[in-house]
Protein backbone atom coordinates (compact mmCIF):
# COMPACT_ATOMS: atom_id res chain seq x y z
CA UNK A 1 0.00 0.00 0.00
CA UNK A 2 1.67 3.27 -1.24
CA UNK A 3 -0.22 6.58 -0.15
CA UNK A 4 1.77 8.97 -1.71
CA UNK A 5 3.09 7.14 -4.82
CA UNK A 6 4.97 10.67 -5.67
CA UNK A 7 7.18 10.08 -2.61
CA UNK A 8 7.68 6.08 -3.70
CA UNK A 9 8.73 6.12 -7.20
CA UNK A 10 11.31 8.32 -8.84
CA UNK A 11 11.97 8.90 -12.71
CA UNK A 12 11.50 5.17 -14.16
CA UNK A 13 11.73 3.34 -10.83
CA UNK A 14 8.04 2.27 -11.24
CA UNK A 15 8.41 0.63 -14.98
CA UNK A 16 11.93 -0.96 -13.27
CA UNK A 17 9.85 -2.26 -9.54
CA UNK A 18 6.74 -3.27 -11.05
CA UNK A 19 7.87 -6.21 -12.79
CA UNK A 20 9.43 -7.71 -9.98
CA UNK A 21 6.19 -7.54 -8.15
CA UNK A 22 4.64 -9.12 -10.54
CA UNK A 23 6.72 -12.22 -10.79
CA UNK A 24 6.32 -12.69 -6.52
CA UNK A 25 2.98 -12.51 -6.61
CA UNK A 26 3.02 -9.33 -4.89
CA UNK A 27 -0.03 -6.78 -4.70
CA UNK A 28 0.60 -2.93 -5.44
CA UNK A 29 -2.19 -0.76 -3.75
CA UNK A 30 -2.54 2.74 -4.52
CA UNK A 31 -5.30 5.17 -3.42
CA UNK A 32 -4.85 7.56 -6.26
CA UNK A 33 -5.60 4.89 -9.21
CA UNK A 34 -8.64 3.42 -7.18
CA UNK A 35 -6.94 0.69 -5.47
CA UNK A 36 -4.85 -2.35 -7.08
CA UNK A 37 -2.46 -1.58 -9.83
CA UNK A 38 -3.33 -3.75 -12.71
CA UNK A 39 0.38 -4.25 -14.47
CA UNK A 40 -1.51 -4.68 -17.82
CA UNK A 41 -3.37 -1.58 -17.57
CA UNK A 42 -2.13 1.19 -19.71
CA UNK A 43 -3.97 4.32 -17.74
CA UNK A 44 -2.06 2.67 -14.34
CA UNK A 45 1.38 2.79 -16.48
CA UNK A 46 0.66 6.23 -17.72
CA UNK A 47 -0.38 7.59 -14.01
CA UNK A 48 2.50 6.15 -12.05
CA UNK A 49 4.85 7.19 -14.90
CA UNK A 50 3.40 10.65 -13.97
CA UNK A 51 3.85 10.20 -10.08
CA UNK A 52 7.58 9.22 -11.45
CA UNK A 53 7.93 12.76 -12.82
CA UNK A 54 6.22 14.64 -10.83
CA UNK A 55 8.87 13.30 -7.95
CA UNK A 56 11.80 13.44 -9.97
CA UNK A 57 10.67 17.82 -10.80
CA UNK A 58 10.29 18.03 -7.01
CA UNK A 59 13.57 16.90 -5.96
CA UNK A 60 15.16 19.35 -8.79
CA UNK A 61 13.22 21.85 -7.18
CA UNK A 62 14.64 20.97 -3.86
CA UNK A 63 17.46 21.00 -4.97
CA UNK A 64 17.85 24.31 -6.71
CA UNK A 65 16.24 25.76 -3.76
CA UNK A 66 18.75 24.80 -1.15
CA UNK A 67 21.40 25.30 -3.61
CA UNK A 68 20.23 28.89 -3.76
CA UNK A 69 19.71 29.61 -0.40
CA UNK A 70 23.18 28.39 0.88
CA UNK A 71 24.91 30.37 -1.89
CA UNK A 72 23.19 33.28 -0.56
CA UNK A 73 24.41 32.42 2.82
CA UNK A 74 28.01 31.54 2.06
CA UNK A 75 27.96 35.19 0.24
CA UNK A 76 25.80 37.70 1.93
CA UNK A 77 26.00 36.34 5.58
CA UNK A 78 29.57 34.64 5.41
CA UNK A 79 28.37 31.70 7.37
CA UNK A 80 29.90 28.46 7.83
CA UNK A 81 27.67 25.81 6.41
CA UNK A 82 29.34 22.71 8.23
CA UNK A 83 32.00 20.22 7.54
CA UNK A 84 35.03 20.15 9.90
CA UNK A 85 37.40 23.27 10.19
CA UNK A 86 40.23 23.48 7.94
CA UNK A 87 43.94 22.76 9.71
CA UNK A 88 44.49 25.78 11.47
CA UNK A 89 41.08 26.42 12.68
CA UNK A 90 38.26 24.99 14.94
CA UNK A 91 34.49 25.73 15.39
CA UNK A 92 33.57 28.65 17.95
CA UNK A 93 30.04 28.89 19.01
CA UNK A 94 28.59 31.87 16.83
CA UNK A 95 24.67 31.96 18.63
CA UNK A 96 21.66 30.40 18.66
CA UNK A 97 20.20 29.75 15.22
CA UNK A 98 18.54 32.40 13.13
CA UNK A 99 15.51 29.58 12.53
CA UNK A 100 13.17 29.94 15.67
CA UNK A 101 12.22 25.89 14.74
CA UNK A 102 15.96 25.29 14.83
CA UNK A 103 16.84 27.32 17.53
CA UNK A 104 14.06 25.79 20.04
CA UNK A 105 15.61 22.39 19.37
CA UNK A 106 18.96 23.76 20.50
CA UNK A 107 20.66 24.01 17.23
CA UNK A 108 23.69 27.11 17.53
CA UNK A 109 25.56 28.32 14.85
CA UNK A 110 29.32 28.09 14.51
CA UNK A 111 32.18 30.08 13.20
CA UNK A 112 36.11 29.52 12.40
CA UNK A 113 38.72 30.54 15.07
CA UNK A 114 42.20 30.33 14.66
CA UNK A 115 43.27 27.13 16.75
CA UNK A 116 46.41 28.41 19.17
CA UNK A 117 48.36 25.23 18.20
CA UNK A 118 48.11 25.21 14.44
CA UNK A 119 47.78 28.43 13.08
CA UNK A 120 51.10 29.23 13.33
CA UNK A 121 51.99 25.72 11.65
CA UNK A 122 49.65 27.39 8.77
CA UNK A 123 51.88 30.74 8.39
CA UNK A 124 54.79 28.85 8.87
CA UNK A 125 54.04 26.71 5.65
CA UNK A 126 53.11 29.49 3.94
CA UNK A 127 56.16 31.87 4.45
CA UNK A 128 58.30 28.68 3.62
CA UNK A 129 56.69 28.10 0.63
CA UNK A 130 57.41 32.17 -0.72
CA UNK A 131 60.88 31.38 0.18
CA UNK A 132 61.28 28.82 -2.51
CA UNK A 133 61.02 25.69 -0.18
CA UNK A 134 59.19 22.87 -2.47
CA UNK A 135 56.62 20.76 -0.84
CA UNK A 136 58.61 17.74 0.57
CA UNK A 137 61.05 20.35 2.16
CA UNK A 138 58.06 21.71 4.13
CA UNK A 139 56.96 18.27 4.72
CA UNK A 140 60.57 17.68 5.82
CA UNK A 141 60.96 20.00 8.11
CA UNK A 142 57.56 20.35 10.09
CA UNK A 143 58.24 16.33 10.58
CA UNK A 144 61.86 17.08 11.65
CA UNK A 145 60.63 19.70 14.02
CA UNK A 146 58.24 17.25 15.48
CA UNK A 147 54.96 18.93 14.75
CA UNK A 148 51.99 16.50 14.51
CA UNK A 149 50.51 16.35 10.94
CA UNK A 150 46.80 17.35 9.92
CA UNK A 151 46.01 13.73 10.69
CA UNK A 152 47.83 12.87 13.87
CA UNK A 153 46.44 16.60 15.35
CA UNK A 154 43.42 15.72 15.10
CA UNK A 155 43.86 10.83 15.16
CA UNK A 156 39.84 10.64 16.13
CA UNK A 157 38.96 12.20 13.26
CA UNK A 158 41.36 10.31 11.08
CA UNK A 159 41.66 6.84 11.88
CA UNK A 160 42.24 5.27 8.80
CA UNK A 161 45.82 7.56 8.68
CA UNK A 162 48.71 6.73 10.35
CA UNK A 163 49.78 10.46 10.88
CA UNK A 164 53.78 9.22 11.32
CA UNK A 165 54.53 12.79 9.52
CA UNK A 166 53.50 15.32 7.03
CA UNK A 167 52.62 14.15 3.98
CA UNK A 168 53.31 16.82 0.58
CA UNK A 169 49.73 16.20 -0.03
CA UNK A 170 48.87 18.21 3.15
CA UNK A 171 50.92 20.99 2.50
CA UNK A 172 50.06 21.17 -0.80
CA UNK A 173 46.26 21.21 0.03
CA UNK A 174 46.87 23.91 2.95
CA UNK A 175 48.34 25.53 0.26
CA UNK A 176 45.15 25.72 -1.99
CA UNK A 177 42.80 26.10 0.31
CA UNK A 178 41.69 30.23 -0.11
CA UNK A 179 39.49 30.20 3.50
CA UNK A 180 42.61 31.16 5.11
CA UNK A 181 42.35 34.55 3.47
CA UNK A 182 39.26 35.23 6.07
CA UNK A 183 36.68 34.83 3.63
CA UNK A 184 34.13 31.85 3.72
CA UNK A 185 34.26 29.81 0.18
CA UNK A 186 31.67 27.29 -0.66
CA UNK A 187 30.87 25.41 -3.86
CA UNK A 188 34.35 23.62 -4.12
CA UNK A 189 32.99 19.99 -5.03
CA UNK A 190 29.87 18.69 -6.50
CA UNK A 191 27.78 15.37 -6.98
CA UNK A 192 27.86 13.83 -9.83
CA UNK A 193 25.13 10.68 -10.65
CA UNK A 194 27.21 8.54 -13.26
CA UNK A 195 25.80 5.65 -14.79
CA UNK A 196 27.24 2.47 -13.17
CA UNK A 197 27.08 0.44 -16.77
CA UNK A 198 26.05 2.52 -19.91
CA UNK A 199 25.22 -0.74 -21.60
CA UNK A 200 22.33 -1.09 -19.27
CA UNK A 201 21.02 2.01 -17.55
CA UNK A 202 18.20 -0.04 -15.18
CA UNK A 203 21.44 -1.02 -13.37
CA UNK A 204 20.87 3.00 -12.20
CA UNK A 205 23.75 5.57 -10.99
CA UNK A 206 26.57 6.27 -8.41
CA UNK A 207 27.02 9.45 -6.93
CA UNK A 208 30.66 11.17 -6.86
CA UNK A 209 32.60 13.79 -5.71
CA UNK A 210 34.23 15.91 -8.22
CA UNK A 211 36.25 19.29 -8.32
CA UNK A 212 33.86 22.47 -9.09
CA UNK A 213 36.16 24.98 -12.29
CA UNK A 214 37.78 27.61 -9.46
CA UNK A 215 34.98 30.16 -11.61
CA UNK A 216 32.32 28.21 -9.82
CA UNK A 217 33.64 29.04 -6.25
CA UNK A 218 31.57 30.80 -3.70
CA UNK A 219 32.85 33.38 -1.89
CA UNK A 220 32.23 35.53 0.90
CA UNK A 221 31.62 39.55 0.32
CA UNK A 222 33.27 40.07 3.61
CA UNK A 223 35.59 38.53 5.79
CA UNK A 224 34.08 35.63 7.76
CA UNK A 225 36.47 34.62 10.61
CA UNK A 226 40.30 35.76 11.49
CA UNK A 227 42.74 35.32 8.36
CA UNK A 228 45.73 33.27 8.54
CA UNK A 229 47.32 34.84 5.38
CA UNK A 230 47.43 38.00 4.04
CA UNK A 231 45.18 38.02 0.13
CA UNK A 232 48.23 39.17 -1.63
CA UNK A 233 50.45 35.88 0.07
CA UNK A 234 47.92 33.61 -1.34
CA UNK A 235 47.12 34.82 -4.52
CA UNK A 236 51.04 35.29 -4.85
CA UNK A 237 51.30 31.35 -3.76
CA UNK A 238 48.22 30.23 -6.43
CA UNK A 239 50.27 31.85 -9.45
CA UNK A 240 53.58 29.95 -8.21
CA UNK A 241 52.05 26.96 -7.77
CA UNK A 242 50.20 27.28 -11.43
CA UNK A 243 53.24 28.28 -12.88
CA UNK A 244 55.12 25.48 -11.80
CA UNK A 245 51.84 22.85 -13.43
CA UNK A 246 50.80 21.77 -9.91
CA UNK A 247 47.78 24.04 -9.24
CA UNK A 248 44.55 21.61 -8.92
CA UNK A 249 42.57 23.70 -10.53
CA UNK A 250 44.89 25.49 -13.09
CA UNK A 251 44.51 22.22 -15.18
CA UNK A 252 42.78 20.24 -17.09
CA UNK A 253 41.68 16.57 -15.44
CA UNK A 254 43.92 14.43 -17.36
CA UNK A 255 41.85 10.93 -18.07
CA UNK A 256 43.02 7.89 -17.43
CA UNK A 257 44.47 6.02 -20.83
CA UNK A 258 44.01 2.68 -19.24
CA UNK A 259 41.51 0.54 -16.75
CA UNK A 260 43.45 -1.08 -14.03
CA UNK A 261 41.75 -4.64 -12.68
CA UNK A 262 43.15 -4.28 -9.20
CA UNK A 263 42.42 -0.85 -8.95
CA UNK A 264 42.08 0.55 -4.97
CA UNK A 265 42.46 -3.03 -4.18
CA UNK A 266 46.29 -3.37 -3.49
CA UNK A 267 48.09 -2.72 0.04
CA UNK A 268 50.98 -2.64 1.07
CA UNK A 269 51.73 -4.73 3.57
CA UNK A 270 54.86 -2.36 5.36
CA UNK A 271 52.75 0.82 5.57
CA UNK A 272 49.35 -0.56 4.87
CA UNK A 273 48.65 2.62 1.73
CA UNK A 274 46.79 1.75 -1.13
CA UNK A 275 49.31 1.02 -3.86
CA UNK A 276 49.08 3.65 -6.62
CA UNK A 277 47.93 2.50 -9.98
CA UNK A 278 51.05 2.89 -12.73
CA UNK A 279 52.01 2.30 -16.33
CA UNK A 280 55.25 1.36 -17.38
CA UNK A 281 56.36 0.17 -21.26
CA UNK A 282 52.85 -0.80 -21.89
CA UNK A 283 52.45 -2.63 -18.90
CA UNK A 284 50.55 -2.09 -15.55
CA UNK A 285 51.80 -1.55 -12.31
CA UNK A 286 51.06 -1.21 -8.73
CA UNK A 287 53.25 0.66 -6.74
CA UNK A 288 54.22 2.01 -3.54
CA UNK A 289 56.45 5.32 -3.33
CA UNK A 290 55.42 6.24 0.67
CA UNK A 291 59.20 7.78 1.33
CA UNK A 292 58.16 10.35 -1.93
CA UNK A 293 55.11 10.98 -0.47
CA UNK A 294 55.78 11.23 3.24
CA UNK A 295 58.41 13.36 5.15
CA UNK A 296 60.32 10.45 6.67
CA UNK A 297 62.86 12.20 9.18
CA UNK A 298 63.24 9.80 11.97
CA UNK A 299 60.64 7.34 11.09
CA UNK A 300 60.17 3.69 9.51
CA UNK A 301 62.44 3.21 6.93
CA UNK A 302 61.03 2.03 3.56
CA UNK A 303 61.67 0.96 0.11
CA UNK A 304 61.98 4.45 -2.02
CA UNK A 305 60.46 1.99 -4.63
CA UNK A 306 57.95 -0.72 -4.59
CA UNK A 307 56.51 -2.45 -7.60
CA UNK A 308 54.33 -5.17 -8.57
CA UNK A 309 53.13 -6.13 -12.14
CA UNK A 310 49.45 -6.62 -12.41
CA UNK A 311 50.16 -9.12 -15.03
CA UNK A 312 51.54 -11.39 -12.39
CA UNK A 313 48.45 -11.46 -9.82
CA UNK A 314 45.31 -11.52 -12.27
CA UNK A 315 46.29 -14.93 -13.27
CA UNK A 316 46.99 -15.89 -9.84
CA UNK A 317 43.68 -14.60 -8.31
CA UNK A 318 41.84 -15.96 -10.79
CA UNK A 319 43.20 -19.14 -10.49
CA UNK A 320 42.48 -18.92 -6.84
CA UNK A 321 38.63 -18.64 -7.34
CA UNK A 322 38.59 -20.56 -9.64
CA UNK A 323 40.06 -23.55 -7.19
CA UNK A 324 38.02 -22.33 -4.39
CA UNK A 325 34.46 -22.75 -6.12
CA UNK A 326 35.54 -25.74 -8.70
CA UNK A 327 33.36 -28.46 -7.64
CA UNK A 328 35.52 -31.17 -6.53
CA UNK A 329 36.69 -28.38 -4.03
CA UNK A 330 33.51 -27.70 -2.70
CA UNK A 331 33.19 -29.67 0.23
CA UNK A 332 36.21 -27.33 1.70
CA UNK A 333 35.17 -24.41 1.04
CA UNK A 334 31.58 -24.87 2.37
CA UNK A 335 33.56 -25.90 5.46
CA UNK A 336 35.95 -22.72 5.75
CA UNK A 337 33.02 -20.66 4.91
CA UNK A 338 30.82 -22.13 7.39
CA UNK A 339 33.98 -21.79 10.14
CA UNK A 340 34.40 -18.16 8.82
CA UNK A 341 31.02 -16.45 10.04
CA UNK A 342 30.41 -15.27 13.16
CA UNK A 343 28.64 -16.20 16.17
CA UNK A 344 25.79 -14.32 16.87
CA UNK A 345 22.72 -14.69 15.43
CA UNK A 346 19.18 -15.63 16.39
CA UNK A 347 20.09 -19.01 17.87
CA UNK A 348 22.24 -17.23 20.48
CA UNK A 349 22.17 -15.06 23.46
CA UNK A 350 23.73 -11.72 22.83
CA UNK A 351 26.09 -10.34 25.71
CA UNK A 352 23.65 -7.42 26.21
CA UNK A 353 20.04 -9.23 25.93
CA UNK A 354 22.43 -11.62 28.88
CA UNK A 355 23.31 -8.72 31.33
CA UNK A 356 19.63 -7.26 31.06
CA UNK A 357 18.29 -10.64 32.02
CA UNK A 358 20.72 -10.51 35.52
CA UNK A 359 19.45 -7.30 36.26
CA UNK A 360 15.62 -7.83 35.56
CA UNK A 361 16.05 -11.20 37.89
CA UNK A 362 17.68 -8.86 40.27
CA UNK A 363 14.92 -6.59 40.08
CA UNK A 364 12.03 -9.21 40.79
CA UNK A 365 14.38 -10.89 43.42
CA UNK A 366 14.30 -7.00 45.39
CA UNK A 367 10.46 -6.80 44.60
CA UNK A 368 9.62 -9.78 46.14
CA UNK A 369 11.99 -8.79 49.38
CA UNK A 370 10.46 -5.43 49.48
CA UNK A 371 6.60 -7.53 49.63
CA UNK A 372 7.38 -9.23 52.01
CA UNK A 373 8.51 -6.13 54.36
CA UNK A 374 5.67 -4.96 53.68
CA UNK A 375 3.53 -7.73 54.48
CA UNK A 376 5.54 -7.84 58.42
CA UNK A 377 4.74 -4.33 59.04
CA UNK A 378 7.39 -2.38 57.53
CA UNK A 379 6.35 1.33 56.48
CA UNK A 380 4.33 1.72 53.34
CA UNK A 381 5.52 5.08 52.54
CA UNK A 382 9.70 3.45 52.92
CA UNK A 383 8.56 0.70 50.90
CA UNK A 384 6.66 2.11 48.36
CA UNK A 385 9.87 4.44 47.24
CA UNK A 386 11.69 1.51 47.46
CA UNK A 387 9.77 -0.17 44.73
CA UNK A 388 8.89 2.48 42.60
CA UNK A 389 12.90 3.12 41.97
CA UNK A 390 13.10 -1.01 41.43
CA UNK A 391 10.69 -0.87 39.14
CA UNK A 392 11.53 2.05 37.52
CA UNK A 393 14.98 0.21 36.61
CA UNK A 394 13.39 -2.59 35.76
CA UNK A 395 11.28 -0.65 33.15
CA UNK A 396 14.26 0.51 31.80
CA UNK A 397 16.25 -2.88 31.03
CA UNK A 398 13.25 -4.37 29.91
CA UNK A 399 13.30 -1.38 26.49
CA UNK A 400 17.08 -2.11 26.42
CA UNK A 401 16.63 -5.67 26.39
CA UNK A 402 13.77 -5.31 24.18
CA UNK A 403 15.60 -3.43 21.49
CA UNK A 404 18.79 -5.63 21.76
CA UNK A 405 16.03 -8.58 21.20
CA UNK A 406 14.51 -6.47 18.04
CA UNK A 407 18.32 -5.93 16.94
CA UNK A 408 19.46 -9.62 17.03
CA UNK A 409 16.26 -10.65 15.36
CA UNK A 410 17.07 -8.83 11.95
CA UNK A 411 20.57 -9.77 11.99
CA UNK A 412 21.51 -12.65 9.59
CA UNK A 413 21.31 -16.26 10.95
CA UNK A 414 24.42 -18.62 10.90
CA UNK A 415 23.97 -20.56 8.11
CA UNK A 416 24.39 -24.40 8.09
CA UNK A 417 26.33 -26.68 6.05
CA UNK A 418 23.30 -27.65 3.99
CA UNK A 419 22.29 -23.73 3.50
CA UNK A 420 25.61 -22.99 1.75
CA UNK A 421 25.85 -25.82 -0.17
CA UNK A 422 22.42 -24.88 -1.55
CA UNK A 423 24.06 -22.10 -2.76
CA UNK A 424 26.66 -23.63 -5.24
CA UNK A 425 25.08 -22.12 -8.03
CA UNK A 426 26.01 -18.82 -7.33
CA UNK A 427 29.61 -20.20 -7.22
CA UNK A 428 28.72 -21.50 -10.93
CA UNK A 429 28.19 -17.95 -11.77
CA UNK A 430 31.41 -16.47 -9.80
CA UNK A 431 33.40 -19.10 -12.43
CA UNK A 432 32.02 -18.59 -15.31
CA UNK A 433 31.56 -14.86 -14.94
CA UNK A 434 35.89 -15.00 -14.26
CA UNK A 435 36.91 -17.25 -17.30
CA UNK A 436 34.04 -15.15 -19.36
CA UNK A 437 34.70 -11.53 -18.66
CA UNK A 438 37.16 -8.89 -19.59
CA UNK A 439 39.04 -6.48 -17.71
CA UNK A 440 36.35 -3.97 -16.43
CA UNK A 441 33.74 -6.72 -15.64
CA UNK A 442 36.77 -8.41 -14.14
CA UNK A 443 37.03 -5.38 -11.89
CA UNK A 444 33.40 -4.95 -10.62
CA UNK A 445 33.83 -8.57 -9.85
CA UNK A 446 36.41 -8.05 -7.61
CA UNK A 447 34.82 -5.01 -6.20
CA UNK A 448 31.78 -6.91 -5.20
CA UNK A 449 33.97 -10.03 -3.75
CA UNK A 450 34.85 -7.04 -1.56
CA UNK A 451 38.87 -8.11 -2.16
CA UNK A 452 41.88 -6.81 -0.73
CA UNK A 453 45.00 -7.80 -1.47
CA UNK A 454 48.09 -7.16 0.92
CA UNK A 455 51.72 -7.53 -0.90
CA UNK A 456 54.53 -8.13 1.98
CA UNK A 457 57.98 -8.07 -1.05
CA UNK A 458 59.75 -9.05 1.81
CA UNK A 459 58.05 -12.64 2.78
CA UNK A 460 57.28 -12.62 -1.68
CA UNK A 461 53.68 -13.10 -0.74
CA UNK A 462 50.58 -11.67 -1.32
CA UNK A 463 47.74 -12.14 1.15
CA UNK A 464 44.26 -11.83 -0.57
CA UNK A 465 41.28 -12.13 1.10
CA UNK A 466 37.73 -12.06 -0.11
CA UNK A 467 34.37 -10.79 1.84
CA UNK A 468 30.99 -9.82 0.92
CA UNK A 469 28.65 -7.54 3.72
CA UNK A 470 25.43 -9.73 5.18
CA UNK A 471 23.44 -7.15 3.53
CA UNK A 472 24.84 -7.84 -0.05
CA UNK A 473 22.47 -8.81 -2.50
CA UNK A 474 24.84 -9.31 -5.39
CA UNK A 475 26.68 -7.94 -8.90
CA UNK A 476 24.94 -7.61 -12.26
CA UNK A 477 27.96 -7.37 -15.13
CA UNK A 478 27.43 -8.44 -18.66
CA UNK A 479 29.29 -10.75 -20.28
CA UNK A 480 29.13 -11.24 -24.03
CA UNK A 481 26.00 -9.10 -24.06
CA UNK A 482 24.25 -11.45 -21.49
CA UNK A 483 23.70 -10.22 -18.19
CA UNK A 484 24.29 -12.15 -14.88
CA UNK A 485 23.87 -11.27 -11.36
CA UNK A 486 26.33 -13.02 -9.02
CA UNK A 487 25.10 -13.68 -5.76
CA UNK A 488 27.80 -15.30 -3.00
CA UNK A 489 27.14 -15.62 0.56
CA UNK A 490 27.85 -13.06 3.09
CA UNK A 491 31.20 -14.24 4.82
CA UNK A 492 34.48 -14.24 4.35
CA UNK A 493 37.43 -16.62 2.63
CA UNK A 494 41.30 -15.95 1.90
CA UNK A 495 44.46 -17.16 0.84
CA UNK A 496 47.82 -16.36 0.88
CA UNK A 497 49.60 -16.31 -2.78
CA UNK A 498 53.17 -17.34 -3.19
CA UNK A 499 55.52 -14.89 -5.26
CA UNK A 500 56.99 -17.89 -6.26
CA UNK A 501 53.92 -18.64 -7.75
CA UNK A 502 52.83 -15.40 -9.96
Amino acid sequence: MIGEPQRAFYGNQYSLTMPVFSHYGVGLWVPEVGGAIDPESEAHDLIMSVFGGMSKGERSRVKVRVRTAMTSQAKIEGRFLGGRPPYGYRLADAGPHPNPGKAADGRRLHKLEPDTATAPVVRRIFAMYLANNGYFAIAEALTRDGIPSPSAADPARNPHRTGEGWAKSAVKNILSNPRYTGRQVWNKQRKDEVLLDVNDVALGYETRMRWNNKNSWVWSDTMAHPPLVTVNDFELVQKIMAASGRGRTGTRQRKVRRHYILRGRMLRGLCGCKMQSHQAHETAYYRCRYPNEYALANHVQHPRNVYVAERDIVPALDNWLLKAFAPRRLTDTIRRLHAAQPDAGPGSVAPEIAAANKIIAACEAKLAQYRAIADAGGDPATVAAWMAEVNAQRATTLAQRDTATAAQAQAPRRLTEDDIRRLVRSFDDIRNTLRDADSREKSNVYRELRLALTYNPGQNKISVEAKSDTDYCGVTVRVRGVTRTITPPPMTIGTTLELAQL
